[in-house]
């Protein structure tokens, strides 16, 4: 059984950084790749970064050049570094996981494609 958990989220002044982890338990070699998503309160969930198993990265225009998603494999960990955060990164951030045979790469964005998901943490910028 595949488990995913986060964790690193808190509260945060604007312009400060944090760095959410992923901890990936149960999985399997075939994996395609994972992501990082958010939601807001009111909003949809959206998502922010992704990386393939070839180490390949995508963002959100809303978060580039101030995110960075990595990857630990020997430590079966997820990671998201945030910088520069201000209130509109406020949200509870999901880390997410598809693993194959079929891997869809153009479909990263959508929260359909991912089969497992963690509970969320709680990210909050204040000013």
């Amino acid at each position: 059984q595949v488990h995913l958990a986060e964790s690193g989220g808190g509260s945060v002044q604007a312009g400060g950084s944090l760095r959410l982890s992923c901890t990936l338990s149960g999985y399997t070699n075939s994996q395609c790749y994972m992501a990082w998503f958010r939601q807001a309160p009111g909003k949809n969930r959206e998502v922010v970064a992704f990386i393939g198993s070839d180490g390949t990265t995508k963002y959100a225009d809303s978060v580039k050049g101030r995110f960075a998603i990595s990857q630990d494999n020997a430590k079966n960990t997820l990671y998201l570094q945030m910088n520069s955060l201000s209130r509109e990164d406020t949200a509870i951030y999901y880390c997410a996981a598809r693993s194959g045979p079929i891997c869809p790469y153009t479909s990263w964005t959508m929260e359909w494609v991912y089969g497992y998901w963690g509970q969320g943490t709680q990210v909050t910028v204040s000013s």
